[in-house]
């Protein structure tokens, strides 16, 4: 079994053992979102954002993002809340934020690159599409469908970094990677952190 890094804390009822995710969560308003973004995982977020939205509209939520992706529909769930959100949203890139993880990022009023992260920019795809006994005109369907879907996620990336929608239509055409300083330029980031301090200065 795992151990959770703990610290011990002073409160008014004498020294406790406090989770550390738990005392980023309470008191600095830190979440981390490192799997998979599936209905499970996007849910608990959710209900953690809008938690500190009703606790605090004006102090910033730092969501930090290590994510290879997943299900479309989740994570733009994701990605609404944390636009409709009166708190300033700074989304933070550790290690890596691919395909839905990258949108999710996309979505912080301050996009943080950490030196050696990665972004991840591509079409969506069918994960694991069975076509036996499907006619024509079902293919079809699915396939008109994911187009549909992939219109609306390049909206969102031309939209959040000034480019144009034929622009990012030709990267996400295939894998399209950036490291950190490529990121900023490329207008999916805002800045890169050198020192955790930086991550709330910049």
């Amino acid at each position: 079994m795992q151990c959770r890094p703990a610290i011990i804390k002073e409160t008014s009822r004498g020294l406790e053992t406090v989770d550390t995710l738990s005392e980023l969560y309470s008191s600095e308003r830190v979440l981390f979102f490192t799997g998979k973004t599936d209905s499970e995982s996007c849910a608990d977020l959710i209900t953690s954002l809008m938690y500190l939205e009703t606790k605090d509209e004006t102090r910033p939520v730092i969501l930090v993002i290590n994510s290879p992706g997943g299900e479309v529909r989740s994570g733009l769930a994701v990605y609404d809340v944390l636009r409709l959100m009166k708190a300033p949203v700074i989304t933070v890139c550790m290690g890596s934020a691919a395909s839905m993880g990258s949108i999710i990022f996309l979505a912080g009023d301050k996009r943080i690159m950490l030196p050696h992260s990665e972004l991840m920019i591509h079409d969506p795809s069918y994960g694991n599409l069975n076509v036996d006994h499907m006619k024509p005109h079902e293919i079809q369907e699915r396939v008109d469908s994911l187009k549909k879907t992939g219109d609306e996620l390049i909206r969102i990336i031309a939209n959040r970094t000034g480019r144009s929608e034929e622009e990012i239509r030709n990267k996400t055409r295939e894998d399209s990677f950036f490291t950190a300083q490529e990121a900023v330029e490329f207008g999916l980031a805002t800045g890169v952190a050198q020192t955790l301090k930086e991550v709330t200065d910049i």
